[in-house]
Formats: C-alpha cells, sequence, structure tokens
C-alpha cells in the first residue's frame, strides 16, 4: 500500500531488565491481579506498565506449584500493563483503582488463551487485540495482492484493494467509536488510526475522550500528535515549503498560487511511489495545460539518487527536497509518516483532499479542470 516510517504497533515486546515494584508508583489506590495458570513450572512472572515509548518493568510474582500466581499494587488513572513470562509470551490487562482482575490462561500461550474476569476494559482490550491481529493478517493478504497488480501494471485492480483495504478499516473505527468511555478506545485511536488518512475520525474521537476522559494519560497524548494535523487538515490553508531544488536553487510552495497543486512526498527508494510515477505522469501530461501542477517533496538523503529517478520516470514539475529523508522539515511539517503521500490545493492554496490517487485522483482532477 505505502512505505511506512514505522512498523505496526506490537502488543508483545522486549522484556525489560530490573523491576522497579509498582507498590509505590502512584498515590492510587490499590488493585489485586490473582491469577491462576494451566501448564506451568514454578517461577517468576513480569508486570510490565506501558509507557510512552516501551514497556516498563514494575513488578515480579512468584508462580506456585499450582500455577498460581498474584500482583498487588497502586495506579492513579487507567493504564495499560503486561503480565508476561519473557519477551514472547504475555498478556495484556488495564488496570484501575481497585480493581479486582482473576485471570486464567495457558502458561504456553497467555496471550491466545486468556480468561479475564473483574476489568471490562481488559476484556475489552482482548476484544480490540483479537480485531487488530486479524485485520493484519487480511493486510498481509492485501498487501501482496496490491504490490503484485501494481507491478503487473493493472492500476484498476490495484485501487479496488487498495478500497478493500479502506473498508477492513471501517470494522476497527467502528469498534472504537462504541466505547469511548473506555481507555482502550483511546489508545487504539491513538496507535492504530493514522490522522493522514483518518483525520476527521481521529479528531472526532479526540473531542469525545476530552469530554469522557478528560484526565487520561492517552487523551493527552492524542490531542499532543494531533496538533500539527489540525493546521493541515482539508480546509486549511496548506503551511508553506521552501526547499532546494535539484540545480541548486530553491522554489516555494505559495509561488504555484493560481493553480491546483498536488503536493506528492515521495522518495527515488519508495518502491509503491516508482511504480505509481507512470500514472502520475500521464495525468499530469493530461492536466498542465489546464491549470494543474505538481509539486514534488523527495524523502531522499542521496542527490544523485534523487536526481536520477527525476530523470528516469520522466518527473517534468517542480521538484524540492533538503535530503534529511523522513527528517525533512516538509514532512515533519506535514506529518508525513508514510509514502507515497499527495495532498491537493485549490488556486487560494487551501487542501481540498487528502491522499487521492489512481481513478479518484483522476477524477477529482477531470471534475475540477475539464
Amino acid at each position: 500500500m505505502k512505505y511506512n516510517k514505522f512498523a505496526a504497533l506490537a502488543f508483545s515486546v522486549a522484556l525489560l531488565a530490573g523491576c522497579q515494584g509498582n507498590k509505590s508508583a502512584s498515590n492510587g489506590e490499590t488493585y489485586t491481579i490473582q491469577g491462576k495458570l494451566q501448564n506451568a513450572t514454578p517461577g517468576k512472572i513480569y508486570l510490565f506498565e506501558l509507557g510512552e515509548q516501551q514497556f516498563v518493568a514494575r513488578d515480579t510474582a512468584e508462580i506456585t506449584q499450582e500455577g498460581s500466581f498474584k500482583f498487588e499494587g497502586k495506579v492513579s488513572e487507567p493504564t495499560l500493563y503486561r503480565v508476561g513470562l519473557d519477551q514472547q509470551n504475555g498478556m495484556m490487562l488495564v488496570l484501575d483503582k481497585n480493581d479486582n482482575i482473576k485471570v486464567e490462561a495457558d502458561a504456553k500461550d497467555l496471550n491466545g488463551t486468556v480468561k479475564i474476569q473483574g476489568s471490562e476494559d481488559s476484556e475489552l482490550f482482548q476484544q480490540l487485540n483479537k480485531l487488530v491481529t486479524e485485520s493484519r493478517q487480511k493486510e498481509q493478504e492485501l498487501g501482496q495482492k496490491f504490490n503484485q497488480a501494481m507491478s503487473e501494471g493493472k492500476t484498476q485492480e490495484a485501487e479496488a484493494i487498495r478500497q478493500e483495504y479502506m473498508n477492513m478499516q471501517k470494522d476497527l473505527k467502528k469498534f472504537l467509536a462504541q466505547h469511548p468511555e473506555s481507555v482502550v478506545s483511546a489508545f487504539g485511536t491513538l496507535n492504530l488510526i493514522n490522522p493522514q488518512t483518518d483525520f476527521a475520525f481521529a479528531d472526532s474521537m479526540a473531542n469525545l475522550y476530552a469530554a469522557k476522559l478528560p484526565n487520561s494519560k492517552y487523551t493527552t497524548a492524542l490531542n499532543e500528535r494531533l496538533k500539527g494535523f489540525r493546521t493541515t487538515a482539508v480546509g486549511a490553508v496548506a503551511p508553506d515549503i521552501s526547499l532546494p531544488t535539484p540545480d541548486g536553487g530553491s522554489v516555494a510552495l505559495s509561488s504555484l498560487r493560481g493553480k491546483y497543486v498536488l503536493i506528492d512526498f515521495w522518495a527515488s527508494w519508495c518502491g509503491p511511489c516508482r511504480k505509481e510515477n507512470p500514472n502520475v505522469v500521464r495525468m499530469y501530461n493530461e492536466y498542465k495545460d489546464k491549470g494543474f501542477e505538481i509539486f514534488g517533496v523527495s524523502l531522499d538523503q542521496s542527490k544523485e539518487k534523487w536526481v536520477k529517478a527525476i530523470a528516469d520516470d520522466k518527473l517534468t514539475w517542480p521538484h524540492v527536497s533538503d535530503l534529511k529523508g523522513w527528517e525533512s522539515a516538509a514532512a515533519q511539517l506535514y506529518g508525513v509518516d508514510a509514502i507515497p503521500q499527495t495532498i491537493l490545493l485549490d488556486k487560494e492554496g487551501k487542501i481540498i483532499a487528502k491522499n487521492l490517487r489512481g481513478a479518484e485522483l483522476e477524477a477529482k482532477l477531470a471534475s475540477l479542470l475539464k
């Protein structure tokens, strides 16, 4: 589909060395986790709190001969935790004040067999986990089909696959929208919804969380993430970009006012971008004399490879790049974390559409320029 800057979110993480002890982690009320594992051997089991970037070790407990274990600790707000035997084998929980949670699972596969009582949020997370796992399996299948269709030049088939992928996202968004009072929904929106393609949904959910979960760390993090996207939402005037051109000069996006402009984020090393270029060239040649322009923003780091790709793909529109890859000033400004990515502007420089490609882009240009 796209070349992504970040790997997909994984719910199992590497075991961190050392345990800090969660019993003094906050001034909140005490929770209890009582567990019973089948096929367990005596030893240690670990409790991790989900931090901003990684899981932080908080506590350990002993597994008895009968497979039982117990954790006690304090939290100040509902927070995601992971109970695990090692880096691969763990289960997710949501812990809140005064929770008395009971879990049962097979020690051979905690995540796949866990049964939880006493925490609606924890049960909800298991439902989300199942939905995400099934979606990712389907996404991999669609990705392979999409790449195959693009390599064979079957653009209509590729567009149909992309639409199928977009439809698949509706189930996830429906699930999140049904539970706006839960931190699981806020966590899911923060980590699983791409604001570039689903800003309106993410922003509407952020407003719901602000009303229902105003003090949650996940609400705060989501609003922080959406700050930049709100300045590049549909209807806003596109922030200006002025970067070097291949010949050593510079050109500003604002200099193209008076035309419909497609900002095209791409790179020479991006396979999906290069495969899409022949279609973009064809559309450009059809509409360039009717008030349409493309502003190519490359996330390359090598000037030589960038210039060669422009020549090889016959990309005759204006190009700019600061040759900083993902750290490109323009990519940072527009929150770009996957390419190819496009933003369509009207003659006054206002954003009128995002991520139009293939048949959708062609239909939009036809409606505007014919």
